[in-house]
């Protein structure tokens, strides 16, 4: 596990507040509900803390998670529309883009590592899509979406940015920006005292890019400090973090972390550069703390059910609260019983078999 203060962190950075007319447009999506957020004081105070606020994503759209925001609004950006879209996935966004295709009466050929769970690949099949299986990783994937694309004639929805291709994954993270919103407008709800740390976990940091663009926007009342954790089998953020030029950089990890749907070799080239400027902490985590998060989350009051992946904020916060490698970390994020802190469960569990494994056991 690793950790760097953002060198290139820009203070005064500030990003345009979400056009209104993404949240409108979810709000007239069959099934809109904004998703729950939960206080957790007992594990807040457990972990030395005052608060953690957790956004539900695995409710979302009935979908189990978050990314059906970014994918519809994109396809709705779209003109004209195609007859087919195409994308490549660990999972989530190729079953975001199958049942978004479907809401739009297009067909979806979806592109996916071959190491990806049989239950990931069924919901994306279950949305009515083509599933290719790619012989390879994540990134094998959206070459092979990309290449076959080009020659059919198809529309690409990818959530990463790579060059000729930046437009799309833009309107993608706009998208994410819904969540955001919601969640301001809970957490004020719930507390009088706004968050002084977010955590937001990275594949290739499109959603990331969402929040920071949230609370980093212009005329912003206050500003908490951005965290972004990652596996470290998949950690392209925090070997970019650390070249010596601040540049993208592909993760030299295995890309084999239980945080599958975070398997991700390169950062999104559209997304990089809004986390470089913005966030103040990039770090890696082992997967025993996504399982301590599961757990966690599974057995807490109130029960929250999240997936490894869906999970790994939380488990990027336990493990900064309670980690020897990061002692120096937490202080200097300051981390404390003042501190109060939001996390984003992304997803629910879409490989059954190993979630069952996780939640069997609470040692």
């Amino acid at each position: 596990m690793r950790y760097r203060f953002n060198p290139y962190l820009e203070p005064g950075v500030a990003f345009e507040p979400a056009d209104p007319a993404v949240l409108a447009f979810h709000a007239s999506l069959p099934g809109y509900q904004p998703t729950p957020l939960h206080a957790l004081p007992g594990l807040a105070a457990q972990l030395g803390l005052a608060n953690i606020f957790v956004k539900d994503e695995s409710h979302r759209f009935g979908m189990n998670a978050f990314k059906g925001l970014g994918a519809s609004w994109a396809m709705h950006r779209v003109r004209p529309k195609p007859a087919v879209f195409a994308c490549a996935t660990d999972g989530s966004h190729g079953r975001a883009v199958a049942w978004a295709a479907r809401l739009a009466g297009s067909k979806a050929v979806v592109y996916v590592p071959k190491h990806m769970a049989q239950a990931r690949q069924d919901a994306i099949r279950r949305e009515g899509a083509e599933v290719v299986i790619v012989d390879g990783q994540y990134d094998d994937a959206v070459r092979r979406a990309d290449a076959d694309s080009k020659i059919n004639g198809w529309q690409v929805i990818a959530d990463t940015g790579y060059p000729g291709y930046m437009e799309i994954p833009g309107w993608i993270s706009e998208g994410y920006r819904t969540l955001f919103a919601e969640a301001e407008r809970q957490i004020g709800e719930l507390s009088i005292l706004p968050p002084g740390l977010v955590i937001l976990q990275a594949g290739v940091g499109g959603m990331a890019a969402a929040g920071v663009a949230h609370f980093r926007q212009r005329d912003r009342s206050y500003r908490p400090a951005i965290a972004c954790v990652q596996p470290t089998a998949s950690d392209c953020l925090v070997e970019s973090i650390f070249s010596a030029d601040g540049s993208p950089h592909e993760t030299r990890g295995a890309q084999d972390s239980i945080m599958a749907l975070l398997n991700c070799g390169m950062p999104s080239l559209l997304s990089w550069p809004v986390l470089r400027a913005a966030v103040k902490l990039f770090f890696s985590i082992e997967d025993r703390f996504a399982e301590e998060a599961v757990r966690r989350l599974y057995y807490g009051d109130p029960r929250v059910v999240a997936g490894e992946s869906g999970a790994a904020g939380l488990a990027g916060l336990i493990a900064l609260c309670t980690a020897a490698e990061f002692v120096e970390a937490r202080e200097k994020i300051g981390i404390s019983r003042k501190l109060s802190v939001v996390v984003i469960v992304t997803e629910g569990p879409s490989n059954p078999e190993s979630f069952n494994k996780i939640i069997s056991r609470r040692d």
